[in-house]
């Protein structure tokens, strides 16, 4: 079983409102912290999906705590309110690794396709029934009229069962046909199927997962 990955591995989007809010924090927070922030917050214009990665929003969530960055925090003009940077309000709105693809929602199977996929199996099931039908009936034909030929009953028995092979392959070869081009008729329709946006995205692919702050 494949493990979740760790908070630590995670990006998180660069959202409009989350460089609002930490660009204020380079050269206040501490140095390492501001080394790594500094270049996420210059290169976002040329980036089409920014992102900052969850282990330094959590440090920079750990530091506004401390009685050092309250100071810090306050000393600014205009001041800063140390709670706007819990976790919770800097991953308001933010969106989870949107740098990776993530699998397409599988489509939801209309009534009209749930009504084709009854009535396709609905022939499979009655050509199956015909077939044997039509293999007991040939047996049965063929030992009647073997009766009148004077035939002993082996041979009677052997000319019915084959008889009734000929039509079994026959069946069985229809079938076989009949099967292959409904699989033919089936990956172009996937196809188009693939072709529509998920229910839950307008852009054509599946929507990330997004923080709640509520």
């Amino acid at each position: 079983m494949s493990r979740s990955p760790q908070p630590d591995n995670l990006s998180v989007s660069l959202e409009p409102h989350l460089i609002e809010i930490l660009q204020p924090l380079v050269g206040t927070i501490p140095a390492p912290l501001s080394a790594e922030l500094s270049p996420l917050l210059s290169q976002t214009a040329s980036s089409s999906s920014p992102t900052i990665s969850y282990a330094l929003l959590r440090s920079i969530s750990r530091w506004a705590r401390t009685e050092e960055a309250a100071r810090a925090l306050r000393s600014k003009t205009p001041p800063l309110d140390p709670l706007a940077y819990d976790m919770i309000p800097l991953l308001a709105g933010a969106r989870t690794s949107p740098d990776k693809k993530f699998p397409q929602m599988p489509h939801p199977s209309s009534r009209a396709e749930i009504a084709a996929r009854d009535i396709s199996d609905r022939r499979a099931i009655i050509a199956v029934l015909n077939a044997l039908l039509s293999v007991i009936c040939t047996g049965a034909a063929t030992w009647w009229a073997a009766q009148r030929t004077g035939w002993r009953d082996e041979w009677k028995v052997l000319l019915s069962l084959l008889a009734a092979t000929i039509v079994a392959v026959s069946e069985v070869g229809l079938y076989i046909i009949w099967e292959s081009r409904r699989r033919r008729r089936q990956p172009a329709k996937t196809k188009a199927d693939r072709g529509r946006p998920p229910s839950s995205d307008s852009a054509g692919h599946a929507r990330p997962d997004t923080y709640d702050a509520g």
